[in-house]
């Protein structure tokens, strides 16, 4: 099996991330989308608001099963410092069905040790590895061998599986 990347970006700072990491992995990807809208100058207040008070959101169908995928790489932007609402969403419905995850994020700071933590407890699950890129730097293209850095341990953790479970049969 190989792993699954599965995103939310309001902007498209975390989907070009997302996007790259799958393309680096040749795996599959899930996009998430949020029925609420949250263009625009007012809705980036609202979706900090919703972060910081650990609101849900609906999301539109999903396509693929976590539970038929090693790994699920699991990215948002950081919002007051915080998971987005649609990730905290996806977490919340499927993670009984993660086997191992990692979380990668894009933010206008540096303040993703809280974010990573809160991802953490609410998964159940210590990430195999993290990856947190400021925007400009996702922006300006600096980004990409920290990015086959972080796809290389998701590679060895599907790789390792994928050989646990030859042995198995």
């Amino acid at each position: 099996m190989k792993p699954l990347v599965v995103f939310y970006s309001r902007t498209g700072t975390t989907k070009k991330v997302g996007e790259a990491l799958a393309d680096l992995l040749q795996c599959d990807r899930e996009e998430l989308i949020d029925t609420k809208k949250r263009t625009g100058p007012l809705s980036f207040l609202r979706s900090g608001r919703d972060a910081a008070r650990n609101k849900l959101t609906v999301l539109e169908p999903l396509i693929h099963d976590p539970a038929l995928y090693d790994v699920v790489a699991l990215g948002t932007p950081v919002w007051s410092g915080l998971m987005s609402s649609p990730m905290r969403t996806y977490i919340t419905i499927n993670k009984s069905k993660f086997n191992r995850v990692a979380f990668f994020c894009t933010q206008g700071g540096n303040e993703n040790k809280k974010l990573f933590d809160d991802m953490q407890a609410l998964c159940g699950r210590r990430p195999v590895s993290v990856l947190a890129l400021r925007a400009a730097v996702v922006k300006n293209e600096e980004y990409e061998e920290r990015l086959r850095q972080f796809a290389g341990v998701l590679q060895m953790q599907s790789d390792a599986n994928a050989a646990t479970t030859s042995e198995d049969r």
